[in-house]
């Protein structure tokens, strides 16, 4: 989820999430304080009103026994002094939380509640205090806050009379009390809640994979590049950790090239080294033996400056080869590619190479399994490098008085694999996995007097790499070696001839 999302929801959260826990919570309390309600009053009470104006409540609750007894005092007052009938009233008033008083004169005939009628005696009103019109009671707020209702009226002796119906409005405001701290509880539970579902949420959505960023950023700045941070989601922080973590390991990568360039790069300078030394001491040598007078005859000067010759085209033949290296590896040698036959192009190599490989014992033949059309696209004096780096090595590596280089062409579908084979000396298998590497050479020994930069087959990898092909080896001790590489072909469809996009544009493609 990535943040916009995250901040829509964090909004939800902080407003609908708190008001619908609280109408639930509102929901509960009003159902719980009005069971309690109803079974402290034994009759249906609204919690709500209660809420609003407890005393309504209070009245209503003993409006009906109030009604009874103004009847009561119009028809039959002389009832009131009936204790039997008097004790039944008090009854139905005492389940409401009520009591009832009957005064007759400054007499008190009745009382329902002697320890609370002693409590409210002095603030009683008294007879003519109170109007009897007024539906509902009186509401006296002192030290013990009650509600009385008051009906007067005259005995049959004509003696005034007053009858008064009692409640405690303490029995009440408690519940709408407790409802109200219920209320408050709920809200405080309520933004609790949710103040700690958002900081778990965030917590675990945010500050974590932070936290986990800052970790490896600081990591990444002391040098540890050996980890992986892996990521935390599809939102926004985790694809910072995707693009963290891409960055990481291309560093790695970059600093483990680099590393491994700058060790590669000592062996280069300690083979070249090596392999100058040698032939520059022979310059040194035969050149000091001419000036010396050593070669005194026409015969001895003239071996004398064939060799110099050859010491200083191997010179320059490594030099080359590491400047090809060089422009291969930082893609910047201009291929020109065209369509080449594969078939007459090595028939022209053996042609060439064939009277020095003879003199050298060698046989070179080609097996061609191609139709006459079958083309691929190469740049022709870059696969003339690849042909005769193989086959020198394939020269050089013979250590036999006798030996045969073969070159096979095969058909596969979208390419065409040529496979130079040999029947040299093979390759050690500890050295096989590594013979296309810069600078490998498996023959450490530096007196085999086969020389060379470790550059050759390198080369020939890249070269093929950068043909859209790829390149692979077998070999066998004592019994040869096979270098196979593949080149994209050349498709026809009917009279047209498609040229792949990878090669559209490049210098030297013909259509």
């Amino acid at each position: 989820m990535d943040f916009r999302k995250r901040l829509i929801v964090m909004f939800m959260l902080m407003t609908l999430f708190p008001i619908l826990l609280l109408i639930s919570f509102g929901f509960i309390i009003i159902q719980y304080q009005t069971n309690v309600m109803q079974q402290a009053y034994n009759t249906e009470v609204d919690t709500l009103q209660a809420l609003r104006n407890p005393v309504q409540v209070l009245n209503r609750l003993t409006r009906g026994t109030y009604n009874e007894l103004k009847t009561v005092t119009r028809q039959n007052p002389e009832v009131l002094l009936d204790r039997a009938y008097l004790e039944t009233v008090n009854a139905s008033l005492d389940a409401r939380q009520a009591f009832l008083v009957v005064q007759k004169g400054e007499l008190v005939v009745y009382c329902g509640d002697e320890t609370f009628y002693e409590m409210i005696r002095d603030s009683l009103p008294g007879y003519g205090a109170y109007d009897t019109n007024v539906d509902g009671g009186l509401y006296v707020n002192g030290r013990i806050p009650y509600l009385v209702k008051q009906q007067d009226f005259l005995f049959s002796d004509g003696e005034n009379g007053s009858v008064y119906i009692v409640s405690d409005v303490n029995t009440l405001i408690p519940q709408t009390r407790n409802s109200l701290m219920q209320a408050i509880g709920s809200v405080v539970i309520v933004f609790l809640v949710t103040g700690l579902f958002l900081t778990v949420w965030s917590y675990a959505g945010i500050i974590k994979p932070i936290n986990k960023l800052k970790q490896a950023t600081r990591r990444v700045k002391e040098g540890d590049l050996d980890f992986r941070l892996e990521k935390t989601g599809e939102d926004d922080i985790g694809q910072l950790s995707a693009d963290f973590e891409e960055m990481r390991a291309h560093l790695k990568t970059e600093i483990d090239t680099r590393i491994q360039y700058e060790e590669d790069l000592r062996n280069l300078i300690g083979n070249i080294s090596h392999d100058l030394k040698t032939p520059l001491t022979t310059i040194k040598g035969y050149a000091e033996g001419m000036l010396d007078g050593v070669a005194d005859t026409p015969e001895k000067q003239e071996k004398y400056l064939r060799t110099i010759r050859s010491k200083a085209e191997d010179m320059a033949r490594m030099v080359e080869e590491l400047s090809l290296y060089t422009r291969i590896d930082c893609k910047s040698y201009p291929y020109h590619f065209e369509k080449v036959h594969l078939k007459d192009f090595f028939e022209d190599c053996i042609e060439e190479d064939e009277p020095e490989l003879e003199r050298k014992n060698i046989t070179l033949s080609l097996e061609n399994h191609l139709s006459e059309d079958d083309e691929v696209y190469a740049d022709r004096e870059q696969l003339k490098r690849i042909t005769m780096n193989i086959m020198g090595n394939a020269v050089k590596y013979l250590s036999k008085e006798s030996g045969a280089v073969t070159i096979t062409l095969l058909d596969e579908l979208s390419y065409i694999r040529t496979e130079i084979s040999d029947t040299g000396a093979g390759i050690p298998e500890k050295d096989l996995p590594h013979i296309f590497e810069r600078f490998y050479r498996g023959d450490t020994s530096r007196n085999t007097g086969k020389g060379g930069s470790g550059l050759g087959l390198a080369i020939v990898k890249q070269i093929v790499e950068d043909h859209g092909g790829t390149i692979s080896a077998r070999s066998e001790e004592g019994e040869g070696t096979t270098i196979s590489f593949t080149l994209l072909k050349v498709r026809r469809d009917g009279e047209e001839q498609n040229v792949p996009q990878k090669f559209r544009g490049l210098s030297g493609i013909k259509e």
